[in-house]
């Protein structure tokens, strides 16, 4: 039997590409044993459940940067962390010792740092995967210790140091195979749309997993001039939900049945929601970039400021340089901002379809496989 250990969180965007590589080991391995090794406190520890992994807590730390240099290292969290960090590194050993992995796999976060560290200490091959152009400091450290590396971009290659990237290799960011699986149809009823507007088309609006104040704001200003041509899904996060939901009880009856706001999607939701959405507004992250270039859907794109390497602001300009985005300055962003971007789109189905086809070529469908399948040759060769 295989047996792959999986370590990688802090955020959704290091958990979903593991999620994903899973999903693909158990599809060409069914008798993989696997393991996710991770913080309690993190979305990780929630997630990996969900997908009945098992799961094995250990302690993490990181340094948090100041702007007054040396001085902004020495704060009692620092402090906190600079013991948590060894201690992370022996409960990984541990785990790694009992549990005998084949291989391991990587997908970034300072959660991931101990078990790579004592994967590498007990020589047990290492893949680590980067979702944004530039390694962040968790890589970049999991990077010494890893027998390959898998990365989302070319672009990435040429900021490696040598050592680093006589190692790596491009596979693009995985994709949910859920985002795949929606139909339009059934996406109308589940929601609650009403079948009468179907010939309208929809925007579904997304400010990530804990949602964003400011992309709401903007949308509870537009909503108006927005329901009078198209339909919006609205995922608000949970900080701004009842909020939101006055807002829609507000609305007349006919534009309120135009009007879904969640606080977030589940897993199984994301493919109809994809299926019914025509434009997508939302943040720049990797993984949300690495969908919809898959999907070929048109997008307003409002990267976060600041983001770690200005990645948000990278990754939309991809997808703009393209012709299959516009982007909006999170400073920019207002009602009549947001309509301005999405009003030219949604009044022309051609325009539409010529922006999503314009994402083919940075469209990466395979990469959850090609991952898979180095991890698994890394292990073959572990255990022959």
């Amino acid at each position: 039997m295989t047996r792959i250990l999986i370590t990688g969180g802090g955020t959704g965007g290091h958990v979903q590409p593991a999620l994903c590589v899973i999903a693909e080991l158990r599809n060409c391995q069914p008798n993989v044993s696997l393991l996710y090794i991770g913080s309690a406190a993190g979305i990780e520890a929630k997630l990996a459940r969900e997908a009945d992994v098992d799961f094995a807590a250990v302690s993490v730390g990181k340094l948090r940067r100041s702007s007054n240099g040396v001085r902004g290292l020495l704060t009692s969290q620092n402090a906190m962390d600079a013991i948590r960090i060894p201690v992370g590194i022996l409960q990984s050993l541990a785990a790694v010792r009992k549990f005998r992995p084949d291989a391991v796999l990587g997908t970034g976060g300072y959660v991931s740092v101990p078990t790579i560290v004592a994967a590498g200490i007990l020589r047990t091959p290492v893949l680590i995967h980067e979702q944004t152009v530039t390694f962040g400091l968790a890589n970049t450290i999991a990077g010494r210790f890893a027998t390959r590396i898998a990365v989302s971009f070319e672009d990435s290659l040429a900021e490696l140091p040598g050592g680093l990237r006589r190692k790596a290799f491009v596979t693009g960011n995985p994709v949910r195979r859920e985002c795949f699986d929606g139909d339009r149809t059934a996406a109308v009823s589940r929601f609650g749309f009403d079948h009468a507007d179907d010939g309208l088309p929809c925007v579904y609006v997304t400010g990530g997993v804990q949602g964003s104040h400011k992309v709401n704001d903007a949308v509870r200003g537009a909503l108006s001039q927005l329901l009078a041509r198209t339909r919006v899904l609205h995922q608000c996060g949970s900080a701004d939900a009842a909020e939101m939901y006055d807002v829609k009880g507000a609305l007349s009856d006919q534009f309120r049945g135009r009007y879904v706001v969640r606080p977030f999607v589940e897993r199984d939701e994301i493919g109809d929601v994809y299926a019914l959405a025509d434009v997508v507004v939302g943040r720049s992250g990797a993984g949300t970039i690495a969908e919809l270039a898959a999907l070929g859907k048109p997008s307003v794109l409002i990267p976060l400021e600041p983001s770690a390497g200005d990645e948000q602001r990278r990754n939309a300009q991809r997808l703009a340089d393209a012709g299959g985005a516009i982007v909006v300055r999170q400073g920019d962003l207002d009602a009549a901002s947001l309509v301005d971007a999405v009003q030219p789109i949604l009044d022309d189905r051609d325009r539409r379809a010529a922006m999503g086809a314009s994402l083919g070529p940075l469209a990466t469908p395979n990469a959850a496989a090609d991952i898979a399948n180095a991890l698994l040759a890394l292990a073959y060769g572990h255990t022959h």
